[in-house]
């Protein structure tokens, strides 16, 4: 089998960062740990482990972050998790089959079983998620400025295992709402320096659209209490990123010196 090194970018997962690194261990050859930043004693965490590396480097967005942790890696073929997220004993074990194989492929997508305060979401959109996590070093490349950038394989050589990963979405509302405000903060961003401004209507529909979407159409609905949440935080997320975006254009108009009003003539 070949070497594997494990990467996993990290900031303030003190709650999930000893699981991963237990989940990943019986699989790598080395575990590289890219931290951005974390204050919530993660780093205190991840010193007490003999068998990390731990590197550091500001963040900017997922993908930039990640092409500065790849090249790091020591071993050709790399491993990307995430904090959240755990290696399952079977797909550990196609993992090994894949990396002992001699085929000529040059990464592999995986599925993920998504969990949200717990409970398994099969359907809300969320049943068909796949990711593409194993890799060789030198031909992957994240492409895309935004916190949902997908990493791209240079040859085009790409498989697909089927042993899921495992997907802890969100601990609390305390984590999700973390989250919503950087990534709709960033793509609102994104579209003001495009010039992309925010209409009337979207703001209106985007997100009961979203919801609809993701409850009726993909079968929300089957997942219960957490489908009918899962649902309505994806259309108020689709909601958010406009309404970001119209702060921005607000901010930079009340930025903008006022013309000064003509002076009236004496009668």
């Amino acid at each position: 089998m070949h070497p594997l090194t494990v990467l996993i970018p990290c900031k303030d997962e003190l709650q999930n960062i000893e699981e991963c690194l237990a989940s990943v261990r019986p699989l790598a050859d080395e575990i590289l740990i890219a931290d951005s930043g974390s204050e919530d004693g993660t780093l205190d965490a991840i010193h007490r482990q003999s068998d990390c590396r731990l590197i550091q480097r500001q963040y900017v967005h997922s993908g930039d972050f990640k092409n500065w942790a790849i090249p790091q890696a020591t071993h050709e073929w790399v491993l990307l998790v995430d904090a959240d997220e755990r290696i399952t004993p079977a797909l550990i074990a196609e993992i090994r089959q894949r990396l002992s194989a001699t085929e000529g492929t040059d990464g592999y997508w995986l599925p993920r079983e998504n969990y949200f305060l717990g409970k398994r979401i099969r359907y809300s959109g969320w049943q068909s998620d796949c990711c593409l996590r194993l890799f060789r070093r030198d031909q992957a490349r994240y492409v895309g400025d935004t916190d949902h950038a997908e990493v791209r394989i240079a040859s085009g050589r790409v498989g697909r295992l089927k042993s899921p990963l495992r997907h802890d979405t969100y601990a609390d509302y305390d984590s999700f709402f973390r989250k919503l405000n950087r990534y709709t903060t960033h793509q609102a961003q994104i579209w003001y320096a495009a010039g992309r401004r925010p209409t009337f209507a979207e703001l209106l529909f985007s997100g009961p659209l979203r919801f609809l979407h993701a409850y009726l159409l993909r079968g929300g609905f089957l997942d219960g209490k957490a489908g009918l949440q899962v649902c309505a935080l994806t259309g108020f997320y689709s909601f958010m990123k406009r309404a970001r975006l119209w702060e921005q254009y607000r901010a930079a108009h009340a930025r903008r010196p006022q013309k000064a009003p003509h002076p009236v003539r004496a009668a």
